[in-house]
């Protein structure tokens, strides 16, 4: 069972919850983490609620318990690793890859994949609790640049920076048609779509705000290569915002326009860089990936044109 002991050294602006102190402060555990995890706690010496407030100077230990085992099956399969450490992994993904287990996609994803890494390395025995901490996702038909926990320290570090939106993601996209401006942002209110369920659709006045900002790379008439940077989290957001505006992506199966020009396209959407900082770190860092061959060569079949 994992233990925490410390006391409390920060000067708090007022007495805080204990689960809200560990989560923001000491970044041990995230907040829905302390609720599935059975966080136990004594605050000098007593046994306490999460809900208890602590103040400058308190000592606290802690204990929670181990994730549940996962059914995750350890599998070699191929990884681009950008970066990795004892705390996190940071991987090019590949297109067509899922990121963790789900209904209909038990083997063959980015979890079974870092499992087998992490065996295979020494850094985790056999029967031992271990599942990849999954900060951000990836559609299976996105490729490029994610990053994964290897503890449930580092996963709260690192969830603690995307909820309060710290990190900065760009992505490039093949999109239809020529967009009017060079730069721009799309704004609106993102909600599962009530007639298909696999989707989600703009509304005027209910669902999640979603902001996204756009540059134009490179235009040819039909066709033009977007720098996308999204400052929401929303599930298929690039997708649904390109499609509300009348330039969907290239080969995207839900949101996209069959084009006669690529029949065979797959989702022409790849996440190239991503900016935040590492659990030990003080200071950003940016790690990134080169556009595919499936960006390169569609460019190539653009220019000849």
């Amino acid at each position: 069972m994992p233990s925490y002991h410390c006391t409390v050294t920060d000067e708090l602006p007022r007495p805080l919850r204990l689960d809200r102190y560990v989560a923001e402060y000491l970044q041990v555990l995230s907040r829905s983490q302390i609720k599935t995890r059975a966080l136990a706690a004594r605050l000098n010496g007593k046994v306490v609620k999460p809900s208890r407030p602590v103040k400058r100077g308190d000592r606290l230990e802690l204990t929670w318990a181990d994730p549940e085992p996962a059914d995750l099956l350890p599998e070699d399969l191929p990884l681009e690793l950008i970066y990795e450490d004892e705390q996190v992994a940071v991987v090019n993904k590949a297109q067509g890859m899922v990121v963790h287990p789900g209904a209909g996609n038990h083997r063959g994803t980015l979890a079974n994949a870092l499992l087998f890494r992490r065996l295979h390395q020494g850094g985790l025995h056999a029967g031992e609790a271990f599942r990849p901490g999954i900060v951000h996702r990836l559609d299976k038909d996105t490729s490029g640049v994610i990053i994964t926990a290897y503890n449930d320290q580092a996963l709260a570090f690192l969830a603690d920076q995307f909820k309060r939106r710290q990190v900065r993601k760009w992505y490039g996209a093949l999109v239809r048609g020529s967009l009017p401006e060079a730069s721009g942002s799309i704004e609106t209110r993102i909600r599962r779509d009530p007639r298909d369920r696999k989707r989600f659709t703009v509304s005027l006045d209910q669902g999640k705000i979603a902001l996204t900002r756009y540059r134009v790379i490179r235009s040819w008439g039909a066709h033009s290569l977007v720098f996308l940077k999204p400052h929401t989290g929303r599930t298929h957001q690039l997708r649904v915002h390109l499609r509300h505006i009348g330039h969907p992506i290239l080969g995207d199966p839900l949101y996209g326009i069959p084009d006669p020009g690529f029949p065979r396209a797959s989702l022409m959407l790849h996440a190239q860089r991503l900016t935040l900082i590492l659990p030990g770190d003080q200071e950003p860092r940016t790690f990134r990936t080169s556009l595919p061959p499936r960006f390169l060569e569609a460019i190539r079949c653009l220019e000849t044109r």
